[in-house]
């Protein structure tokens, strides 16, 4: 199957990045190509765009589509939670630029394999990096009660997680779930029929707790954040798109807490913790896509685009 990845937010993130044409920038999640291409266009023979991304399928399909561009752009293979590493690596100190977009690519979700997807039956994986050891059948199969239980609720904000953990365990002692339309049946199962009739898909809050689960993703993002913002240079921006609350809620704290970093206790005449803001935030509250966009692509739909100025 072709690598797709329907950009989302593509126009408002490259204006708000102010691309120049002998900037560096780079792409920590670099998908199909789409904003590494919008941004490419943009930069002449003194430009560079760095991609990186941990899946290689979304490697190799960049690498066709930026193809004509390939004398300006780097494209690695790796993890955005790495972009310090990474990015100096290449022998570059500091970028005017990073661009985040936190989505999972519409090929992972429809390649059955991948098993991201509650709509299709596969393997249970999720592995956004297919070199990892972690899966969703390890997760599935492996962890306690207790754990499923916290992960459904915490990273799926699910209502039912303390009884989808309890139907989940009860399966698995007659045998190992192993695919994604077993789980599904596990979850309906769980859920009371009245509640699998209101709202969205009855696995959708559990797939999604999984998925956060096995590739770390709120993990990794506020440090990514923050090694990102130290590579910028003085007024360089950072934009993330995030795709559900609890990634908003993760930078929009991140930001605020760079922009007023100052632990003195309120009231306190003056500052004497000595810390000084490091960003200023853009954006006060998230841009989303216009309906136009949301009609063409329904997954855009949950999208928000934060982004910060580097002081």
């Amino acid at each position: 199957m072709e690598f797709e990845h329907r950009t989302v937010l593509l126009d408002e993130t490259v204006e708000h990045l102010k691309v120049k044409p002998e900037g560096i920038y780079v792409d920590a999640t670099l998908g199909g190509g789409g904003h590494s291409l919008e941004i490419v266009k943009k930069l002449d023979g003194g430009g560079t765009l760095i991609g990186i991304d941990r899946d290689q399928n979304a490697i190799r399909a960049a690498g066709k589509r930026l193809e004509a561009y390939s004398g300006r752009t780097v494209l690695m293979h790796g993890n955005f939670r790495d972009i310090a590493a990474l990015i100096k690596g290449c022998g570059i100190a500091f970028v005017d630029g990073i661009v985040m977009d936190l989505g999972v690519s519409s090929h992972q979700l429809d390649e059955g394999e991948r098993g991201f997807s509650y709509m299709q039956d596969a393997p249970l994986d999720m592995r956004m990096d297919r070199g990892q050891a972690l899966s969703a059948r390890e997760v599935v199969n492996g962890y306690d009660q207790d754990r499923l239980a916290l992960i459904i609720a915490g990273y799926g904000e699910e209502r039912w997680a303390k009884r989808i953990a309890d139907f989940i365990v009860r399966e698995r002692k007659r045998a190992p779930i192993e695919t994604t339309g077993q789980l599904v049946k596990v979850i309906k199962a769980a859920i009371p029929a009245g509640a699998r009739r209101k709202g969205p898909h009855p696995a959708k809050r559990t797939f999604q707790a999984l998925r956060i689960e096995v590739n770390d993703e709120l993990g990794i993002l506020e440090r990514a954040i923050k090694d990102g913002v130290d590579l910028l240079k003085e007024g360089g921006r950072i934009c993330v798109i995030t795709f559900h609350s609890l990634e908003d809620r993760k930078v929009k704290r991140t930001f605020r807490q760079m922009e007023n970093p100052c632990t003195c206790p309120p009231g306190a005449p003056i500052c004497v913790c000595g810390k000084e803001p490091v960003v200023k935030v853009v954006t006060r509250k998230p841009v989303v896509p216009k309906e136009k966009e949301i009609n063409k692509n329904p997954r855009a739909r949950s999208a928000g685009l934060r982004v910060a100025e580097k002081l």
